[in-house]
């Protein structure tokens, strides 16, 4: 495997990182438009060092990042931190449907080659994970029904002793500045901008996995469609709760190269190439983000004083 990865051609892999970095710069210019209507004009620049902060802090937390990024944005531009998690929640929620729509694509597209191997290591797997969450003993649900029921009863009864609470007084600011950050969506006026850099972000994020099919031998051959089967599944492991996806993308990107005779090993690799280089690009524009927002706070700060 170590001698693979050196006689890799890195040249498809560089081609990789440039699309990855458009597809980061074109992430930023999104959330900068689902920020406009809460009537703050943040700079694409800054906008762009927050994301960058928070996919580093996602390599050492899961889901870590997305809080990160928003208390960047927070510290550099006095956005309210609750607002910005409401953004990135309407953001997440498009690139699910997408991933989604790329799900169904290849599943109808190759539905005798692809359809086992989705059916198998994902529905199965989530329907296995979903009934032991709910196969409960009967009297449990009733327990839990009736908890659930005087809780929300309790709490309509000293719901005004409740409100003076501080605790309870900022869960409901938090809430309120979530909800706000999410109606963003609604109130946005360049909706066409924003669908057409949804657009942009999954080409370059199809084109920064598909060119790296030509790094290596075993996986020269490999179609478009085949790309994106490979972005799916990549986006898949992406999602498991582990840092950065280690492990589980390399999982499953070796499990569904084996669909085309090749070899665990040499899926492996591919694996290898695709992540560790991505790494490598999110460590680099992370660390140069926290470098520069520090000069430029430290300059603010002289020149104030």
């Amino acid at each position: 495997m170590v001698i693979d990865l050196k006689n890799a051609n890195y040249s498809w892999v560089a081609l990789s990182l440039v699309f990855a970095f458009f597809a980061y710069l074109s992430r930023a210019y999104r959330w900068k438009l689902l920020i406009k209507p809460l009537n703050y004009n943040p700079s694409l620049k800054n906008v762009f060092y927050a994301l960058m902060i928070g996919y580093i802090s996602n390599l050492a937390f899961p889901r870590l990042g997305e809080i990160t990024r928003c208390g960047s944005l927070t510290k550099t531009d006095k956005i309210p931190v609750d607002s910005l998690i409401g953004t990135v929640i309407i953001e997440r929620a498009v690139d699910l449907i997408v991933l989604l729509i790329f799900l169904f694509i290849i599943f109808i597209a190759k539905i005798e080659y692809f359809g086992s191997f989705i059916y198998e290591n994902i529905f199965i797997p989530l329907y296995q994970k979903f009934i032991q969450a709910v196969d409960f003993p009967f009297y449990y649900w009733i327990m839990i029904i009736v908890f659930i029921a005087g809780f929300i009863g309790l709490f309509y009864f000293f719901r005004k002793r409740l409100k003076r609470v501080v605790v309870i007084h900022k869960m409901r600011k938090l809430l309120r500045g979530v909800i706000s950050g999410v109606k963003t969506v609604t109130k946005m006026q360049n909706r066409w901008a924003f669908f057409f850099q949804t657009v942009i972000i999954w080409v370059m994020y199809f084109l920064m996995t598909y060119v790296v099919v030509f790094s290596i031998p075993a996986t020269k051959d490999l179609t478009p469609i085949d790309g994106l089967f490979l972005l799916v599944i990549g986006g898949l492991g992406m999602a498991a709760p582990v840092q950065g996806g280690i492990g589980a993308f390399h999982w499953i990107i070796s499990s569904g190269l084996t669909l085309y005779g090749i070899s665990k090993t040499d899926g492996l690799v591919f694996a290898t190439i695709q992540h560790e280089s991505q790494v490598i690009l999110v460590l680099f524009l992370g660390t140069l983000s926290i470098i520069l927002l520090f000069i430029n706070s430290h300059r603010k700060r002289k020149n104030i004083n």
